[in-house]
């Protein structure tokens, strides 16, 4: 499965090594989407390819809150949760979502430290398998959490909302708002040299 985008993004600022593949380097978060209907098989696979993610103790901490740029769904009022910055570009959204982290461990009823990282590891996975089908996400903290915990019906003592995020296919940045319009276009990374110490 494989949708299409009539734009292609520049990504002459990034310089991945040259054996890396193109699936990591070409991953990034445009604020620029065209509603296009995604079909359940499609959502299935990508929030799938987030439940084969690692987490300690095979906790699988993650939870996942999504709602459907169709009529009669949740999608405005999840709209409505975010600031108003990323609701004049995400509006335009196929998918809008929440990741939703589960505090304690299940054996032991301990904190998980780790529940946020693991979460990390299922977004990236399911990024990922976005990107194969052509597809784009944009993860975002801003929103009104104190709204979102109440509408999505998140209990704050036992889950944390992690992030919202987009998912969709790409549109020209010439559709978003003048200010935003400067800001579409992948960023580049840090060097290995930065990142990276090898002994």
């Amino acid at each position: 499965m494989r949708f299409k985008s009539h734009y292609v993004a520049d990504f002459s600022d990034r310089n991945p090594q040259p054996i890396t593949d193109k699936l990591f380097s070409e991953r990034w978060s445009p604020r620029a989407f065209k509603n296009t209907d995604i079909p359940s098989v499609a959502l299935e696979a990508i929030l799938d390819a987030a439940r084969w993610s690692p987490s300690c103790f095979n906790e699988q901490p993650w939870q996942f809150i999504t709602a459907s740029n169709t009529p009669g769904g949740r999608f405005e009022e999840f709209l409505s949760l975010l600031v108003d910055a990323n609701q004049h570009w995400a509006k335009t959204a196929s998918v809008l979502g929440f990741i939703v982290s589960k505090r304690h461990f299940d054996h032991n009823q301990q904190e998980n430290s780790t529940a946020t990282f693991d979460c990390g590891a299922a977004w990236m996975a399911m990024t990922l398998q976005a990107r194969l089908f052509g597809l784009f996400t944009h993860s975002m903290a801003g929103m009104h959490y104190d709204e979102a915990y109440s509408s999505l019906k998140v209990d704050a003592s036992t889950h944390q909302i992690i992030c919202a995020f987009a998912l969709g296919v790409m549109d020209s940045a010439d559709s978003l708002p003048e200010p935003l319009q400067r800001k579409e276009k992948p960023s580049p990374r840090k060097p290995l040299t930065q990142i990276w110490q090898h002994y």
